[in-house]
């Protein structure tokens, strides 16, 4: 019987995977053919973002453009260009970094500390080259595990109780508008600019993206001057989405969560925040455990009753006036604001949703098919009774999918584009 012919780019990939996968060596175990033929494809082959999509940000863009050009794109992070690199240079120098949520988060919490200490209104208007003393209290460190996580002097929930006004008042300062991201770069935590070159694998590709904790990889041609193209967390979910019925994705995707040991986090691990906490607790514990986002608990402390991402970051500085109103704003608070504004802008978005939930006994590929439809980055497992007990993330399945072989990297991290020459790293 004849094959349907690839719906789509990434059907495409998956076909091959499957002509690679009939004609692995026979004795290797699945989890060692599936890398085996991860490790046959070339990332040049991965469809490609649009050349119009490949968002870039200039290095003199200020925080609030920034914020927008996130925002309107609807991406979690973008390389930055340096606007005084020339043409023809190549994307060693074009490049400075990646600017994502993450450091926007973390340069709005340094911005609530320094309201809940009374020098934030002395700061706006003030001369950008103050900024990082008055970011003095963040410092970076380096866990075992290499990852850079950062550290504040003030953790309080005074901080993070800063009210509603804070933001609009902040949002229409000269400081927010004239403040450049390149001039902050060293002060919030920037991805690390890590590219791959179109002769590297899927296999390769996999591995940065989950064990290697990367949320998107630009691609490079070898003595290229631009960024060919993006692959993210999201983009290899829908291609796995795509490759379902496949017999190669049929073997791992018909598995059970349990029996692939997701959800990877014991439920007393779980990063979670009670609905009456503030909604800045929520993005400080992001950056303290180093996750993406969280839900948000009732009062019961079992019953997830919504989601906050770091990139939901942007509805502080984006939609100030919905806030205003607040004496404090909690997470709960948040939550409603939100939606009612995305409503009356008729906007589409995940934060509109209830909260998406699992089970331990539904398979790999039901929870794919649920992400990928959902355009959402994290799925909650719940028990029986509705009780939330884990979560599981674009990174676990990646991570489920493939292996790192021994001594597989080499010298490849040696090339990383360092961070920025003010960094505290």
């Amino acid at each position: 019987m004849e094959m349907d012919s690839p719906r789509s780019p990434e059907a495409e990939i998956g076909h091959r995977l499957e002509d690679l996968w009939e004609v692995a060596e026979p004795q290797l175990s699945p989890s060692e053919k599936l890398n085996s033929c991860f490790e046959e494809i070339p990332v040049a082959s991965f469809p490609r973002t649009h050349p119009s999509q490949v968002i870039e940000i200039p290095s003199d863009a200020s925080l609030a453009e920034t914020v927008e050009i996130l925002s309107k794109n609807k991406i979690l992070s973008a390389p930055i260009r340096n606007v005084e690199a020339p043409e023809d240079a190549s994307w060693m120098d074009k490049y400075i970094g990646i600017v994502e949520f993450a450091g926007i988060a973390m340069w709005l919490l340094s911005q609530s500390d320094a309201a809940a200490n009374g020098t934030a209104g002395s700061g706006i208007g003030s001369p950008v080259s103050n900024l990082v003393s008055r970011l003095g209290s963040f410092t970076f460190r380096r866990t075992s595990s290499g990852r850079v996580e950062t550290a504040t002097d003030s953790e309080s929930d005074e901080a993070a109780s800063v009210g509603g006004s804070f933001f609009e008042t902040l949002t229409s300062s000269e400081f927010y508008k004239n403040t450049k991201v390149g001039d902050i770069s060293g002060s919030f935590r920037w991805a690390p600019f890590l590219a791959l070159q179109t002769s590297d694998t899927f296999l390769t590709m996999l591995l940065l993206l989950s064990k290697y904790r990367m949320k998107s990889l630009p691609v490079v041609e070898v003595g290229g001057y631009k960024i060919e193209n993006i692959i993210t967390q999201s983009s290899v979910m829908h291609m796995l989405a795509e490759c379902v019925g496949l017999p190669w994705f049929e073997s791992w995707g018909t598995k059970k969560l349990s029996e692939l040991g997701l959800p990877i986090m014991k439920p007393s691990k779980l990063v979670k925040v009670n609905e009456d906490k503030p909604v800045l607790k929520a993005f400080q514990l992001m950056r303290e455990k180093g996750v993406g986002g969280l839900p948000v608990m009732d009062t019961s402390g079992a019953k997830a009753i919504g989601n906050i991402s770091i990139r939901d970051v942007q509805y502080l500085l984006t939609a100030p006036k919905i806030y205003k109103e607040h004496r404090t704003i909690t997470t709960k608070d948040f939550l409603t604001a939100v939606r009612q504004h995305l409503q009356e802008q008729h906007e589409t978005s995940p934060f509109l949703h209830d909260v998406i939930t699992c089970k331990k006994d539904d398979t790999i590929k039901d929870i794919i098919l649920k992400l990928d439809s959902e355009k959402i980055h994290r799925i909650y497992v719940v028990d029986d009774k509705g009780n939330t007990e884990g979560v599981i993330t674009l990174r676990d399945i990646i991570s489920k999918l493939v292996h790192e072989p021994r001594h597989y990297f080499g010298d490849f991290f040696d090339g990383v584009v360092p961070l920025p020459a003010n960094s505290t790293v």
